[in-house]
């Protein structure tokens, strides 16, 4: 009896040998790129000012953010889509979405007004988004590899979390420039700290992935806890608010001039516009995800085009966050409508000649479109917005950008699968915004031109 066990034991103790290896290989793995791509943040975060400022901390922690999510990206990704067949996998994310998005698209507006009651306290907000991502990770962890319902809960959670710290965030960046420093030029540093750091996370998550989507998910919730040390770290002037006031997004009723709490009508046409290129992200996002899976282009494996895809849109994103970075505040009101316009060509293009070549140009403009339309809208704000109200209206704006991601990625969800079909619809879309951008700008230089005619205030 015992030679006949003897093999089953054998096999038993091969099978935990190999695990133990792919353990320690996905563990050495995730220590080298936690490592390196510290040393390259640090380096980088402090550069310029940014560490006497207290910026190179708060670039520090976004970049500890932005890894975390990525390893909840990829946890979720792997369960939800690539582990099953594309039918059943529609089916899962689209219950994802409805358990998870519908309600984050109630809940988005309420958001930014109610960060504005804890203005005091934005480091303990901060880090509650850290903490309660750090919890709903290990939750995860556990819902995963059981399959069980709990898992959509956690990660609505973390949805409405993560949303909390991009709104937080953005409102604490202009309590922390260096001297000399534009908004728009510490937001890209930010943003190529999260595009960094997010693509490790990425690497390491597929890595861990191997083992199994819980691991994944386990090393998210590290991240987190140490993101919630980071984010107490941060300088206490972020929680001033010394000469802050709050601001709504809204006209006054008589016409283009705006109410003394409003920020006015060339933020508003910007935020619009960014709106609908967020969207448009988001949109790509879901759509090619389910698309490219179902019928894949160019004879390509459904992996390979998504890596494509994922790719081009990442390699935008830096572009355009480079290319904002080294425009500062020069014309932002004409980058978005230029911006818009490559993007909406691509559209079109993609809509006309769907293919491979097309569908990596549609990628790249829009991760590229979206980074450099959001720094603009930063410039914009920045110049636009009085300091009293800036911070307000930043929260605010950001919370807007996001609820327009949402409802892009639940049309890429509910359109049916034809890729000329839905970006032909996407196209339209961004055609109607780019002639709305397009007849606001001209209204506005005709109406400063008045006001340089007659200077005089109207009886």
């Amino acid at each position: 009896m015992q030679e006949n066990g003897r093999p089953g034991r054998d096999r038993f103790a091969d099978v935990s040998r190999g695990a133990a290896r792919h353990g320690r290989t996905a563990a050495r793995l995730t220590r080298v790129a936690a490592v390196r791509t510290g040393r390259t943040l640090r380096r980088a975060a402090n550069s310029k000012g940014a560490g006497e400022s207290g910026l190179g901390r708060l670039i520090e922690l976004h970049g500890i953010n932005t890894a975390g999510d990525a390893l909840i990206t990829v946890a979720l990704a792997n369960t939800l889509f690539f582990s099953v067949p594309v039918g059943e996998a529609r089916g899962r994310v689209a219950l994802y979405l409805l358990i998870t998005m519908a309600p984050f698209a109630v809940m988005a507006p309420v958001i930014g007004p109610l960060l504005d009651r804890v203005r005091h306290g934005r480091r303990w907000a901060i880090a509650g988004t850290m903490l309660a991502r750090a919890f709903l990770a290990w939750v995860l962890a556990g819902a995963v590899s059981g399959e069980g319902l709990s898992m959509y809960p956690a990660a609505f959670g973390c949805l409405v979390a993560s949303k909390a710290y991009g709104v937080t965030r953005s409102a604490t960046v202009p309590r922390l420039l260096p001297t000399g420093d534009s908004l728009v030029a510490a937001n890209a540093r930010i943003s190529l700290a999260g595009i960094v750091s997010g693509t490790a996370g990425a690497a390491v998550g597929a890595a861990l992935s191997a083992i199994g989507a819980e691991w994944s998910l386990r090393v998210a919730f590290l991240v987190f806890a140490t993101g919630m040390v980071l984010a107490l770290r941060l300088p206490a002037r972020v929680d001033s608010t010394v000469g802050e006031t709050r601001t709504t997004i809204s006209l006054d009723d008589t016409g283009p001039i705006p109410r003394s709490d409003s920020v006015g009508v060339v933020v508003i046409a910007a935020l619009r516009a960014n709106a609908v290129l967020r969207a448009f992200s988001g949109f790509l996002t879901m759509f090619l995800a389910f698309l490219l899976r179902e019928h894949p282009v160019g004879g390509l494996a459904a992996t390979v085009a998504l890596g494509l895809v994922v790719g081009a849109a990442g390699v935008g994103n830096a572009v355009g966050t480079t290319i904002g970075s080294r425009l500062r505040t020069r014309a932002p009101e004409a980058v978005i409508v230029v911006v818009l316009a490559v993007v909406t060509v691509a559209a079109v293009a993609g809509a006309f000649f769907y293919g491979v070549a097309t569908i990596l140009v549609v990628a790249f403009a829009a991760g590229s479109g979206q980074s450099l339309g959001k720094l603009s809208l930063d410039a914009i704000v920045q110049r636009e917005v009085p300091e009293a109200t800036r911070t307000s209206a930043f929260a605010r704006s950001e919370t807007l950008l996001q609820l327009g991601w949402v409802l892009g990625g639940g049309l890429g969800i509910a359109l049916p699968l034809d890729g000329r079909l839905g970006l032909g619809i996407a196209a339209a879309g961004l055609v109607v915004t780019l002639v709305i951008t397009l007849r606001a700008a001209r209204l506005r230089r005709r109406t400063r031109g008045r006001l340089r005619a007659d200077p005089s205030p109207p009886r």
